[in-house]
């Protein structure tokens, strides 16, 4: 057993991005179907670390005490970036990639409850491989994994739910890309629309030289800041009431309010470069501690029963992103670009969602639309639709158990 402190893991994730960049430059297939680079990088060290454990029974482990903070940077940097102004521009298409998103959540439960009837397990089971861990992701997955432990008795719930949030956030990093491919054939992309079209901005172009100055970047520093005290302050008096959020909803909300409400009262404009490169950076960083301290031995455990499961949601996510999020949104790049970002956060997480939608719009060009809307309904939304969605099932669970 190796122990890295938070040093060698900050080391670690670096090389993990770092090597991801050179899996993805000179892998042709990896280029091809734009997998992002901390995925590349992730998966590869996740797999070596298989391979060791299951040959001289060797692990390592990562202190994983900066993966909650750089996360909660990336959605503070949503919010921060989220000019309420613009969201009006994106107001219909918002409300109708959220009504396919309530779409799929619909479906994830009825196949995972359904499976597991046909596999002979609990119904709760597959709600719990259904909606909750693939679209709620890790934090809802061990806040229902507890419940169901206590309030119906099921054992290991919580580790389960782990398990299946994990293998979602695989399958969500690596779908996104050759989705994007397929429905990319024969559109018109942003290369050949000409050079009147706007640059890309914010998360679109991580890559992208951009400007700041030193004060700007403390400025930023300090929205940061107050974003992650002011979401944990939210998120404590939600907490137990029917209104409770995930920290990181109530982070990228006061991220939201600060921008909108400095610039409304004159006070201060939010420095979107800034906001953006902190961004990229929290976000690159935390997929890519995220992937590397996968403990892909523990997923292997899993029964084939959960397994089939869990393959069947990932082939629904495909289909659903090619024949129902696709088509719905306008069957246009743009359209092609939100269903990359679909799988993402339909399968794993909104982080996922934007590295996939930043891998297409880093090759075929810009898209300013999916990252408008995407991070909002990934992010915000969809936590409060989920959180209707899976006590509506319960219901349903309560009547036929």
């Amino acid at each position: 057993m190796v122990q890295l402190d938070i040093y060698g893991t900050l080391v670690a994730a670096s090389l993990v991005l770092l090597t991801g960049r050179l899996l993805v430059g000179r892998i042709a297939v990896l280029k091809t179907y734009t997998i992002p680079e901390p995925v590349a990088g992730g998966l590869l060290v996740a797999l070596a670390l298989l391979a060791a454990h299951a040959t001289t029974g060797f692990q390592m482990r990562f202190d994983t005490g900066l993966q909650a903070p750089m996360m909660l940077t990336f959605f503070a940097c949503i919010g921060l970036n989220a000019d309420l102004a613009s969201l009006r521009h994106g107001g219909r298409r918002l409300l109708v990639l959220l009504g396919v998103v309530l779409g799929l959540l619909a479906l994830q439960n009825l196949l995972g409850m359904g499976l597991a009837k046909v596999l002979g397990l609990d119904p709760l089971i597959g709600l719990l491989a259904g909606s909750i861990t693939l679209s709620g992701g890790h934090g809802t997955g061990a806040a229902w994994g507890a419940v169901f432990a206590e309030r119906y008795g099921l054992a290991s719930m919580t580790e389960l739910a782990m398990a299946c949030a994990t293998f979602g956030l695989v399958l969500g990093g690596l779908l996104g890309g050759p989705v994007a491919r397929y429905l990319t054939a024969g559109l018109r992309l942003p290369g050949q629309r000409g050079a009147g079209d706007a640059s890309p901005t914010a998360f679109e172009a991580p890559d992208t030289v951009r400007l700041i100055t030193a004060p700007a970047m403390i400025e930023t520093l300090a929205l940061i800041a107050c974003c992650l005290m002011g979401g944990h302050a939210i998120a404590g008096v939600l907490k137990g009431t029917a209104f409770e959020l995930p920290v990181f909803v109530c982070t990228l909300f006061v991220g939201v309010i600060l921008r909108n409400g400095l610039a409304a009262l004159g006070l201060y404009q939010v420095f979107e470069r800034a906001v953006s490169v902190l961004g990229n950076v929290a976000l690159a960083l935390f997929l890519a501690m995220a992937l590397m301290s996968l403990r892909l031995w523990e997923l292997s455990a899993l029964a084939l029963p959960m397994l089939v499961i869990l393959l069947s949601q990932a082939a629904l996510m495909a289909a659903y992103a090619i024949f129902v999020t696709f088509r719905v949104m306008g069957r246009n790049y743009d359209a092609a670009v939100v269903a990359a970002g679909h799988c993402g956060f339909g399968l794993g997480a909104t982080p996922t969602a934007i590295a996939n939608m930043q891998a297409v719009t880093d090759r075929f060009g810009p898209s300013q639309v999916a990252f408008l809307i995407v991070p909002m309904v990934g992010a915000f939304f969809i936590d409060i639709a989920n959180a209707l969605v899976i006590k509506g099932f319960l219901l349903v669970v309560d009547l036929i158990r």
